[in-house]
């Protein structure tokens, strides 16, 4: 599977470096968060690389869950937790990261897989500008331009059937709830295959640091962003 790539295994742990971690970001989902460059001190590895680690793992089941309940820093070895409907990432000292409940039917097809890892990190990539700069205008809330937190939560998927055919993911609605210095931004999306929806899914942000929504702060944010897509393709040309 193609997201074989971005990990490292030795016997039963899985480690990433800060390049992996970021190349699949930014190969992948197309997330230029300041939190998923490697030269950054607060560097994390995406969520969704986790979330697609566990699917090349243990398959896709009708019904998922994934709590993320803690920051994986680069090069850091974790391990999976396998008990009944549950599985868990633990780190080296066994504090949960990421927790993962599951039910029904599971499909292991290769191709079925990959193609729903790539549009769901692809989806979900586009967070910020594309969705959250809206959302944040509309609550007249905002992030530190400065140093903006937007952090993992959960992730749902829920599925009526699998199909032979490609998956895609397409956002149906968001929300953002604010509470003083926080937020939660929810996204909720269709899954289709041959033009049909075969399943749903939410996913869910934390936003911290808030402060009154300012359009000059946006700018820089966006700024910010686009130059840093723009030198990262232009020193990494397909």
């Amino acid at each position: 599977m193609f997201v074989n790539s971005f990990y490292t295994q030795k016997d039963k742990a899985f480690s990433f470096s800060r390049k992996q971690g970021s190349d699949f970001a930014k190969q992948i989902a197309g997330d230029f968060n300041p939190l998923h460059h490697p030269e950054n001190k607060r560097f994390c590895v995406p969520g969704d690389l986790l979330f697609a680690l566990t699917l090349s793992q243990y398959g896709v089941s009708k019904n998922m869950v994934f709590d993320f309940q803690g920051m994986v820093s680069g090069d850091s070895e974790v391990s999976f937790v396998a008990a009944d409907n549950e599985l868990r990432i633990e780190n080296d000292k066994q504090k949960s990261l990421l927790n993962v409940t599951r039910s029904g039917d599971v499909c292991r097809d290769d191709a079925f897989i990959d193609a729903l890892i790539r549009s769901y990190v692809a989806f979900s990539g586009k967070t910020f500008p594309h969705i959250l700069v809206d959302l944040m205008s509309d609550e007249g809330s905002m992030i530190n331009p400065e140093k903006p937190m937007v952090i993992y939560d959960l992730m749902k998927l829920s599925f009526e059937r699998f199909s032979d055919f490609a998956p895609e993911v397409i956002l149906n609605t968001s929300k953002f709830d604010v509470n003083g210095k926080r937020g939660m931004v929810t996204m909720y999306f269709d899954i289709c295959a041959n033009n049909e929806v075969i399943g749903k899914g939410e996913k869910h942000i934390i936003m911290s640091g808030l402060r009154e929504y300012d359009q000059a702060g946006i700018d820089i944010l966006v700024s910010n962003y686009e130059n840093s897509k723009k030198s990262y393709e232009e020193n990494n040309p397909n």
